[in-house]
């Protein structure tokens, strides 16, 4: 750890997480890997499939049985789902693979997001978020964390993501252009962060692993 990571922990502001809702466990579902959110419904990764939540009812209202082991992202038409080293774009309605391209962690995916015409990637182990084109998996830019990166979001303007190390995780606002922690949501004890996305309001969604549950997260106004 250098100088300027121990300046940047100094400044970020951190608080506890306000964990507004919890959902599931869901039957057959051991643990939750991606989340996103379609502006109606939440979708999480399950390993092989696809899961459609209320986010009202916490009920599910849907299936597609795709491989689904990592991040998942929504562009506003399309599903996108990390499944081993690849990145399958899917039709929500029929849950057809429309395209695949390369993930860049080469199966070390982790977290996925879309914003500003691309996607983005969180790397785990190598704790980086890359942008990546959404039609050929080509690294644009690449940003670096200090943590091991999970769930990876963009709201209005701002980039989040989720750490996980040990029984500690939190949700941790970043500057995009230096990787500088600006503000850090910590879980409680023993609760961690696997995929992350924002409503574009006022939650976070955070996939809970091994709990098998989703949580919803107030976002910091």
């Amino acid at each position: 750890m250098n100088a300027n990571t121990n300046t940047a922990r100094l400044q970020a502001k951190s608080r506890p997480a306000e964990i507004v809702r919890e959902y599931g466990p869901f039957d057959g579902v051991e643990r939750i890997h991606g989340v996103t959110h379609d502006g109606r419904r939440v979708w999480a990764a399950t390993g092989a499939r696809l899961i459609a939540i209320d986010p009202a009812s916490g009920a599910t209202t849907g299936a597609l049985d795709v491989a689904a082991d990592a991040g998942t992202a929504f562009d506003g038409t399309y599903l996108y789902q990390i499944a081993e080293r690849r990145i399958d774009k899917i039709d929500p309605a029929s849950g057809k693979v429309l395209a695949s391209i390369p993930a860049p962690g080469d199966g070390y995916d982790s977290g996925l997001t879309w914003a500003e015409g691309s996607l983005w990637v969180g790397q785990y182990r190598d704790r980086k978020i890359h942008q990546i084109d959404p039609a050929t998996g080509k690294v644009l830019r690449s940003i670096a964390s200090n943590r091991f990166v999970t769930g990876v979001t963009w709201v209005d303007g701002e980039l989040w993501h989720g750490t996980w190390e040990g029984d500690d995780s939190d949700i941790r606002r970043v500057d995009p252009a230096s990787g500088e922690v600006l503000e850090r949501l910590e879980m409680p004890a023993g609760v961690g962060v696997s995929g992350l996305e924002s409503d574009g309001a006022g939650l976070f969604y955070a996939g809970g692993g091994a709990s098998g549950k989703v949580r919803a997260v107030r976002r910091p106004t």
